[in-house]
């Protein structure tokens, strides 16, 4: 039967304490007080679903035993409206160019529904799906989601064996209950009155589960974990009393850690309660949004890993409101002169090196064993000149060390200094790079970097966003 394979997950470097947006509106919404407590994570400036699906992926992928065929990426707020999102993740992944990408949207149980879409395909050509749940979402000022909600990212690799976790039982409800919607030309989404959201949703989620469980006959008392993907205090032992599964089995929520993940919530819990379930036990997932989805899984007892809890300890606590509404967009900043510059697109240099920009290949003489980026057909070998012996070097899961670096407080970033300098890769290789997610007290000559997937630049006239990677100091030296 078809399962869970393995699991990863990102969450943004920065969390932005709910107490510091509170303070700074406080004087036109002073109701916001009661959501007030803990952080949620904020993605960085060259960040967003793309880039957060990579680096989700990446931690999936790292132990995966069991090779991609199909790649599902589930959003409500994609960076392209057309342009497969998907297909750039697959890029730079470095997947072969037969695997099968797919984008999934349009509701806050996109996750789940991918999810089950995996199950299906997995099970009927014995195909490994990877899906990925990825949001940044944006929220209005002074609003209860601008609180609550929180930028992250899970991954799931689905293949055709039980794994650490198998499938024995789903239930799909499709009701146009608009909790959430978001016209196409809207950057912020609404909502309708939370009670009767809560209500009406609270019974469709309830006859969903019940109709989950019979179908794979498993009684209500015998769920482990209770994974409620919907936004709300209390929502989950809201529907465990009223289905009769235990109360001490509702997962947490990693409200007051992350905030409220949209589509891909769903699948961040799960990660997160799959790293410490033990074998026979029983989780009940549930994601909501215009109906509800439920799987219900058994965990083995194969090896498991525990990247959620890895991604939550990699944190920066951040008080700057400000800088906040900048990255998100809804602070215009007077940016000045030096951020005056053409960004328009070469799309066909882009195609033919796409290899090198999206998936940072470089090459590797097969005499010599030089390293080089980016890739030349003639060695860098000193006294060889070899033409011809280059094979592909994928350079992204490279460790690497900073040779020289500068923090730059003259050229535009929108996240100054600039911090950029010479690498060199464990195993050869060196390369200029940008760095990001870091400061003065983590950047140092010698200093241990990871690669990472970045926004390099948008155009802001065709709104054409450029990827490349960036290092990021490793974890541990934030």
């Amino acid at each position: 039967m078809a399962g869970i394979a393995a699991i990863g997950a990102y969450i943004p470097l920065l969390r932005l304490q709910r107490s510091a947006v509170f303070e700074a509106n406080r004087w036109f919404a002073p109701g916001l007080k009661g959501l007030a407590k803990g952080e949620r994570a904020i993605a960085n400036w060259d960040e967003d679903v793309v880039t957060m699906a990579v680096e989700a992926a990446r931690s999936c992928l790292q132990a995966a035993p069991v090779a991609t065929g199909d790649l599902i990426l589930a959003s409500t707020s994609f960076p392209y409206a057309d342009r497969q999102n998907a297909g750039i993740v697959k890029e730079a992944l470095n997947l072969g160019d037969d695997t099968g990408t797919l984008d999934v949207g349009m509701s806050q149980k996109a996750g789940t529904g991918a999810l089950l879409q995996a199950f299906a395909t997995a099970t009927a050509s014995e195909k490994a799906v990877l899906v990925i749940g990825s949001e940044r979402r944006r929220a209005r000022p002074a609003s209860e989601d601008e609180l609550t909600n929180g930028d992250a990212a899970a991954a799931l690799l689905v293949g055709p064996e039980d794994g650490i976790a198998r499938l024995i039982g789903s239930f799909s409800l499709s009701v146009d209950l608009v909790d959430h919607f978001r016209g196409e030309n809207d950057a912020y989404g609404q909502g309708w009155e939370a009670r009767w959201v809560r209500d009406e949703g609270l019974a469709l989620t309830v006859k969903a589960i019940r109709s989950a469980l019979e179908r794979a006959g498993i009684q209500a008392d015998a769920v482990s974990k209770l994974i409620v993907g919907m936004p709300g205090r209390g929502v989950g032992i809201s529907i465990a009393k009223a289905v009769g599964v235990p109360v001490a089995s509702v997962a947490d929520d990693l409200s007051l850690s992350v905030g409220h993940a949209g589509s891909a919530h769903p699948l961040l819990l799960l990660a997160h309660a799959l790293e410490d379930a033990r074998a026979g036990e029983v989780l009940l997932v549930v994601g909501f949004g215009q109906g509800v989805d439920v799987l219900v899984l058994e965990a083995t007892d194969a090896a498991r890993r525990k990247p959620v809890s890895e991604a939550l300890a990699r944190a920066r606590t951040d008080t700057n409101y400000l800088k906040y509404l900048t990255f998100t967009g809804a602070l215009k900043l007077e940016l000045g002169k030096r951020a005056d510059f053409e960004q328009k697109p070469v799309l066909t240099a882009l195609y033919r090196n796409r290899k090198t920009v999206l998936g940072l290949v470089g090459s590797r003489c097969t005499e010599t064993g030089a390293v080089q980026f980016p890739r030349s057909e003639i060695s860098v070998s000193q006294g060889v000149g070899r033409r011809g012996t280059q094979e592909d070097y994928p350079l992204s899961d490279k460790a690497a060390r900073i040779m020289t670096f500068t923090a730059d407080s003259l050229t535009y970033t929108p996240d100054p200094p600039n911090f950029y300098g010479m690498i060199e890769f464990e195993g050869g290789g060196r390369m200029w790079s940008e760095f990001t997610d870091c400061d003065a007290h983590t950047v140092s000559v010698g200093a241990t970097m990871q690669m990472m997937f970045r926004i390099k630049a948008a155009d802001e006239r065709s709104g054409f966003v450029k990827y490349f990677w960036k290092a990021v100091p490793t974890a541990g030296s934030n």
